[in-house]
């Protein structure tokens, strides 16, 4: 029986902190299903660590699961050398609700996965992504970072400021008004389906751009298409050829904003989110690669 209630501690323990080390591994590596596999890495740790070594289970829990993250990291930027075409996070369903009563902490977890933050944290080091994550969206502080990173405090402090200065420099400033993109949206997707290129250009920004990631497994852009007469034009193409006929359309929130999941004979097909600065759509970001979908079913 005691060995029993050890393990049952050791599993409510873990489930206590599970949500905690996603949202670390998620945002290290972009894809829920690598995210997963990291935290299910954490749990064998866990469940062989000498209990009496550990004083602080969440600290021992985020140490091991940031360390997993960075070594996937490593392996992962390798491979993306080779991926076909622009590379995007794969979409998160996120609805953080009553959860996190906090609006302001609401806003901060929401801009920190957010698609544009996340495109730009690929071009950090994987240290340099590890003291940008655990500082700016779990709070840590530069003693419990270095202390996760076997690093010196200093050397720490420098890696945030360098990742700070790189993420302020290189990430889009989106509105985040739920309601304007809603409408927006909810227009998009009007304009879309009808084929409305005037409507579609009243929307764009005169530099917008759009994203698409296929890893090569599905039809979309090879390269980032920008401005508003070409991205206008992508659009109106694409459904013309593709066709709505079978397909459904649902605004669902992910990554801390409202998109659309796009689903055939019940299937994900596509996640479509758009980046609102003024009033206008600067950013469409569209996912269609197949392995970064079958979460959403």
């Amino acid at each position: 029986m005691a060995a029993d209630t050890e393990i049952d501690t050791e599993i409510d323990d873990f489930e206590e902190h599970r949500s905690v080390l996603m949202g670390v591994a998620y945002r290290m590596l972009g894809r829920v299903a690598d995210a997963e596999d990291v935290v299910q890495d954490a749990w064998l740790r866990w469940s062989r660590a000498d209990r009496a070594e550990v004083r602080e289970p969440r600290a021992y829990l985020v140490r091991v699961t940031t360390r997993l993250a960075i070594d996937r990291l490593r392996q992962a930027q390798a491979r993306r050398e080779s991926y076909v075409g622009p590379w995007l996070p794969e979409p998160l369903v996120t609805d953080f609700g009553p959860t996190v009563p906090d609006t302001a902490e609401q806003a901060v977890l929401a801009d920190s996965v957010s698609l544009a933050v996340l495109v730009v944290l690929e071009s950090l080091s994987p240290l340099e992504r590890a003291v940008f994550v655990l500082r700016e969206a779990f709070g840590l502080t530069y003693a419990e970072i270095a202390g996760t990173l076997e690093r010196g405090e200093a050397a720490v402090r420098q890696l945030a400021v360098r990742a700070r200065k790189h993420v302020d420099e290189r990430r889009p400033r989106f509105d985040v008004d739920p309601v304007q993109q809603r409408d927006l949206t909810e227009r998009f997707l009007t304009a879309a389906s009808e084929g409305d290129l005037d409507g579609l250009m009243a929307m764009l920004a005169p530099d917008a751009r759009l994203v698409g990631d296929s890893g090569g497994k599905a039809k979309a852009p090879l390269r980032v298409i920008e401005t508003a007469d070409k991205v206008g034009r992508f659009v109106q193409g694409a459904v013309r050829q593709g066709g709505a006929e079978g397909f459904e359309l649902r605004i669902v929130e992910f990554n801390g904003a409202l998109g659309v999941l796009v689903t055939g004979n019940g299937k994900p097909d596509a996640v479509i989110q758009l980046g609102l600065r003024e009033g206008r759509i600067q950013e469409i970001y569209i996912v269609r690669n197949p392995d970064k979908l079958g979460s959403l079913e």
